[in-house]
């Protein structure tokens, strides 16, 4: 499982990083990283509110 962060529609708020329980996630300057610790749960595809993030099963 991995996420994918679509970069034409992202709006970098930052949401995601505050919701990601093992904190795989990070803002860092006008981008997304995703690192391994992604366990794919998909809470940030659901809090993301401009549907930028998908989760690939």
């Amino acid at each position: 499982m991995s996420i994918s962060v679509n970069k034409y529609i992202c709006g970098y708020c930052g949401a995601c990083v505050g919701v990601c329980p093992t904190g795989a996630l990070e803002l860092v300057e006008t981008w997304i990283e995703v690192d391994n610790k992604c366990i794919g749960c998909g809470i940030c595809q659901k809090i993301c509110p401009l549907g930028a993030i998908e989760v690939n099963r």
